[in-house]
């Protein structure tokens, strides 16, 4: 079946760096577009971050500009998500999704809190 897996959250003071971790399986990966949403308490999920099934392309939220990085290992079947300079607005719950053709599949999430 399909499971899409997240891990790699936890605690970290400002200015610290995470890198999350998206394992999936029980589709075809490689066929996949990839993305990052995030929710914060109270707060619509939003995009954090996206890339294409190949890797060619990816996309940012603004905010996320030049601190965070989207990565993907076809051969894993695991997308990345480095992220540097961390905020406390970072905080949130940030969530894993596959997608094709409006086929949508998604984790169950993994908690970063950025606190001193």
């Amino acid at each position: 079946q399909v499971q899409v897996v997240e891990s790699g959250g936890g605690l970290v003071q400002p200015g610290g760096s995470l890198r999350l971790s998206c394992a999936a399986s029980g589709f075809t990966f490689n066929r996949y577009a990839m993305s990052w949403y995030r929710q914060a308490p109270g707060k619509e999920r939003g995009l954090v971050a996206a890339i294409s099934s190949t890797g060619g392309s990816t996309n940012y939220a603004d905010s996320m500009k030049g601190r965070f990085t989207i990565s993907r290992d076809n051969a894993k079947n695991t997308v990345y998500l480095q992220m540097n300079s961390l905020k406390p607005e970072d905080t949130a719950v940030y969530y894993c999704k596959a997608a094709q053709f409006g086929r949508d599949y998604w984790g169950q999430g993994t908690q970063v809190t950025v606190s001193s």
